[in-house]
């Protein structure tokens, strides 16, 4: 099975499609073989929509193509049909324009490895219709993925603009010398990760305090002078780019062999955790 997020292909074959399965963490109420059963290829994409209610596209992370792509999809399909793109960061508006269908066009943005990590962003286009994001909400839900709902679009959705501000200021510790690289990673992977692996930011800070109320009382002043020390956007090049990849190639070398390896570490402990979460009583 093939997912993709930002045009970066991810490959689930039999093997692990059925260790997901024996973990208890395979998406959707169809069996592994039921699911690999499904998986067809054909070169003809009127042939490969023919029937569909839900088109979810996956080509690579570039404006011209994708535009062409609904072009073509937006003089085939119906009235009935959602078009959706895997978009990591390319705005509805740019995306769907101009097209007879827009008002059944959404961005579902799957994270990367998109197989293992469930959340979903939905962002519409100004002209979609409200009914367009409810299926496509629901679907993603049938289907075992996380969805939330972006209420209009910005650069970067949710997910990437969280993303983007701690690498921006992971980036300049490492640059300022305040920390290096393999510590950098841990303060995410034994600190941070493991308080938001279960609840994010906000509740986390209602938690932390008696509420939130309490917290932004106690904490607002010193959230606020160390967020003015916060330097200028890093240029993500230069000595400390050189300095960040040896310390990664030390740990992993960028060869094929050792990132595949490394890669398949990742989405074991990416599958392990899902399975935690599962068992985990809900809220």
């Amino acid at each position: 099975m093939a997912s993709s997020a930002a045009g970066l292909v991810v490959i689930v074959g039999r093997k692990e499609m059925k260790l997901l399965e024996q973990l208890g963490a395979l998406k959707g109420t169809l069996s592994a073989e039921q699911q690999l059963s499904l998986i067809t290829g054909c070169s003809n994409i009127q042939e490969a929509v023919e029937g569909a209610m839900h088109i979810q596209e996956c080509v690579p992370e570039n404006l011209e193509v994708k535009k062409k792509i609904f072009a073509q999809l937006d003089g085939i399909v119906g009235d009935d049909v959602v078009l959706s793109s895997s978009t990591s960061c390319l705005l509805p508006s740019r995306l769907f324009s101009g097209l007879a269908h827009v008002k059944q066009c959404v961005v579902a943005h799957p994270v990367n490895p998109p197989y293992y990590v469930p959340l979903v962003e939905l962002v519409p286009h100004p002209e979609t219709a409200p009914a367009t994001v409810d299926r496509t909400h629901a679907l993603m839900q049938k289907i075992g993925q996380s969805p939330v709902r972006v209420l209009k679009e910005i650069d970067g959705f949710a997910l990437n603009r969280l993303q983007y501000a701690v690498i921006s200021e992971a980036w300049r510790l490492v640059q300022d010398g305040i920390v290096s690289p393999n510590d950098l990673d841990l303060v995410m992977s034994d600190g941070l990760g493991l308080r938001y692996a279960f609840m994010g930011p906000l509740e986390t800070m209602h938690l932390n305090a008696e509420g939130m109320l309490n917290y932004c009382d106690r904490y607002s002043e010193g959230m606020k002078r160390v967020l003015k020390t916060f330097g200028p956007i890093p240029e993500f090049s230069g000595a400390t780019v050189e300095k960040v990849h040896q310390a990664m190639c030390a740990k992993v070398p960028d060869d094929p062999e050792h990132l595949t390896a490394r890669r398949q570490w990742r989405d074991m402990c990416l599958m392990r955790l899902a399975r935690l979460k599962s068992q985990m009583p809900s809220q």
